[in-house]
């Protein structure tokens, strides 16, 4: 019988003896993996601690015709088998041995008495097709023999949380056919810590890997207490395709008596990026190599102390499909409602429902069957209650925390990281969460499927428009899903995500990198776009960033605080009061038609003076670009000024405009659209916004300049049947409505070229 076993004697192949946690580090650390040195109790020891003490029937006893559904019985009886386990009193030869073991540990760490940390692993956890990991309890900076066996008897009595216990019994799992290993490893004092996903959980693409990290220990990041920076890599070349940069309030340290504790995180670090892009590509690195060994996707906890990568545990990810996905499946048209709370997409789907704000473990049993469970953070004690939810929301965590890995294994939808869902939100409020987008709406919602009449038949051929069907792209990272809709080109790619997804200033950009460095910024998201589109074009929209959304971004302090940021300061006005950013999208529009890309336009948004756009013409030509020649040059016509003096802009020397609607309905009628007070009053089929597009599009057309519509009302088929009647050029719609509008443009120009012949034959006729 062995009792404890040395990482060096342990591979994949011993999950019966040092649970999957002990066999992976055993694995690891074989492989050359920079993995802690440690030893495992092992599940072995475990069973003779249950045999010797004879409990093994007491437990069966307490647990027998239990009652999971039951709060309160499941907490009850689990807390008395607990308690039957940390009282015991553990076999002497046992004792010694991890004492041995602990001693000979301290020896190798450098003959002091050694920090560790002490984590459960179970003899069924972190299997390929379930995850047991957090139903067991760790035990971080454990200092002394004593302090050590302690722990491990502690770790013992986890194998019976009410989590565990309720999970075996769903999964089907006897409770003595499932054992308990105890890891006993070197305590690394992380200054940094998190989680690796090699593939991406949430859209499951393999070409991508995710990267969360927060200051201190990475018990904040696993448990969900912290909200992570999140990173999305590119695996093909490392580079970073995305950065979130979450609000950090608290860390945790090992403190001057060696005790774990949380503790507010310094002002100075609370927004501030954690991992610098040389720190990402070494963890992704380690990541590559372990997913590679692996032979599979990998959940992996890592540490960086001293700039030293460590990884401290390795699990197969236990939520993707059997399919390699590129794109979460769609959810159909894009929701319109009021936004309530904004977080992280952690688990896809839109689900409806009745709030439920769970402050406490013992409001547990409030949750009904499809109530929307709302809380700071879920911990493994909530499952009973996460399995009844519809759909989960928290404050806190991120795309690796528990609420988030346990919701995408119940494909239950879920948004984490909101920061205030517990002080925004009220019980039995009906609210629609889009796990996907990590958006929390206000109200039910329901999708409703457009559908062509029945005398339209299209069997399967491809419909051909004389009007260009185009598609709004917000970000480059859903381009190839674009592309595959089949669209004429991009009508809208909006800069604004290339520079929030850096989460830095672009003013601190070029102060700190320079000029280059921002180009590189803009040209990479613009090339994305333009690779999957190429040959048809794209539309590049200047940034148009109001002041709020700018002040969240590392180095955006000095954002003014504005009353109404909508209509301040933004678009081409703030473009041009900050030439320097200004400058560097267009030199980056030059440098990619220099490297071939010759589907790129450029339009500038919120324009209300041709002043604006003989200033643009001329610092694009002070940088060798002749908007108009070298590459089409239009703008957005969001405001009535630009729409009643459209032919002054004309003469300007312009390609074509973008209509704008969800901003020319807002300035035409006086209604913020975000405000909920006179939400319901928003209306783009508004008389005087109707008769603002019509005169843009006539007017246009008289003088031979391209229209197209890149706004909200551009995805509404009731509306896309006037444009095309007044001869709109071009509709660019979102990527879920690019079937149906391309359905209704079709049918409406068959009906105007019907009416047309009617016309003519009844003029005959007279």
């Amino acid at each position: 019988m062995k009792l404890v076993a040395w990482l060096d004697e342990l591979s994949n192949d011993d999950v019966n003896i040092a649970g999957g946690k002990g066999a992976s580090l055993g694995e690891m650390w074989n492989a050359g993996l920079p993995v802690p040195p440690a030893f495992v109790v092992t599940a072995e020891a475990y069973r003779y601690f249950i045999r010797e003490t004879k409990l093994d029937e007491k437990i069966r006893e307490i647990l027998r015709g239990i009652d999971v559904n039951n709060s309160e019985d499941l907490m009850d009886r689990s807390k008395k088998v607990r308690d039957l386990i940390t009282n015991a009193k553990m076999p002497k030869d046992l004792e010694l041995s991890i004492i041995e073991s602990y001693n000979k540990l301290c020896e190798i760490s450098g003959g002091e008495e050694t920090f560790v940390a002490v984590r459960s692993s179970a003899t069924a956890e972190d299997l390929p097709d379930a995850s047991f990991a957090g139903q067991q309890d760790t035990y971080l900076n454990i200092k002394g023999a004593d302090e050590v066996v302690n722990a491990v008897q502690r770790c013992f009595a986890s194998l019976f949380t009410p989590r565990a216990v309720f999970y075996r019994e769903q999964k089907g799992f006897d409770h003595f056919q499932v054992a308990l290993a105890a890891v006993v490893q070197k305590m690394v004092n992380a200054e940094k810590a998190g989680v690796l996903f090699t593939v991406n959980p949430i859209n499951q693409n393999y070409d991508e890997m995710v990267i969360e990290g927060a200051w201190g220990l990475g018990e904040g990041v696993v448990s969900g207490t912290v909200s992570p920076d999140t990173y999305i890599i590119d695996k093909t070349d490392l580079s970073v395709k995305d950065i979130y940069i979450a609000r950090k309030e608290t860390m945790f340290v090992k403190d001057e008596n060696g005790e774990t504790r949380e503790i507010p995180t310094p002002e100075d670090l609370k927004e501030k990026r954690v991992l610098s892009d040389e720190e990402l590509k070494k963890l992704a690195e380690k990541g590559i190599l372990i997913e590679k060994h692996y032979n599979r996707p990998m959940d992996i906890e890592w540490a960086l102390e001293s700039g030293e990568v460590y990884m401290l545990q390795a699990r197969p990810i236990t939520t993707l499909g059997k399919e390699k996905k590129k794109e979460a499946k769609k959810i159909g048209e894009e929701i319109e409602a009021k936004i309530l709370l904004k977080g992280i997409g952690a688990s896809p789907g839109v689900v409806s429902g009745k709030v439920k704000i769970l402050y406490d473990i013992e409001e547990i049993d409030k949750i009904k069957e499809g109530d929307i469970l709302v809380t700071k953070m879920t911990t493994p004690d909530m499952v009973p209650a996460m399995k009844k939810a519809s759909a989960i929301v928290t404050d806190d965590g991120g795309l690796t925390c528990h609420a988030a890995i346990i919701s995408r294994e119940l494909g239950t939808p879920c948004v984490v990281g909101t920061q205030k869902a517990t002080t925004v939100l009220k019980d039995n409020m009906v609210i629609t969460v889009d796990g996907e987008k990590g958006i929390v709406y206000e109200g039910e919602i329901k999708k409703k499927e457009e559908a062509a009449p029945a005398q339209v038949v299209y069997a399967g051929a491809p419909i051909i428009t004389a009007t260009e069907i185009k598609v709004n792209v917000s970000m480059p990272e859903v381009a190839e899903r674009a592309a595959a809709t089949g669209a004429d080109g991009v009508g809208l790619l909006r800069a604004e995500h290339m520079i929030l997804g850096t989460g830095v200033h672009p003013i601190k950009v070029l102060e700190e990198k320079g000029e280059e460095a921002l180009v590189d910024v803009f040209a990479e998201g613009i090339r994305k776009v333009a690779d999957a589109f190429y040959p048809r074009p794209i539309t590049y929209r200047t940034l148009d960033a109001p002041t709020d959304e700018f002040r969240g971004l590392e180095g955006g302090d000095d954002e003014p605080e504005e009353h109404n940021p909508m209509m301040g300061w933004r678009g081409i006005r703030r473009g041009l009061d900050q030439p320097e950013i200004l400058k560097c999208e267009l030199l980056a529009i030059k440098k990619l038609r220099e490297e071939g890309y010759k589907n790129i336009n450029i339009m500038i948004p919120l324009v209300t003076s041709p002043d604006e756009v003989r200033e643009v013409k001329k610092l694009a030509y002070e940088i060798g670009l002749n908007l108009g020649k070298d590459v089409e040059f239009g703008i957005m016509v969001e405001t009535p000024a630009a729409a009643l003096i459209i032919e002054d802009f004309i003469k300007e020397g312009i390609n074509f405009v973008s209509l704008g609607t969800n901003d020319l309905t807002q300035y035409t009628i006086a209604i913020d659209r975000n405000n909920e007070f006179v939400a319901k009053y928003y209306r783009e089929n508004h008389p005087a916004v109707l008769k603002l597009i019509e005169s843009v599009i006539k007017t246009c057309k008289k003088h031979g300049i391209k229209t197209s519509i890149c706004g909200q009302a551009g995805s509404r088929p009731a509306i896309v049947e006037k444009l095309v009647e007044w001869g709109i050029t071009s509709i660019s719609a979102n990527i879920d409505a690019i079937d149906t509008i391309r359905k209704t443009v079709a049918r409406t120009e068959q009906r105007v070229i019907l009416d047309a012949i009617r016309d003519k034959k009844d003029m005959g006729n007279f």
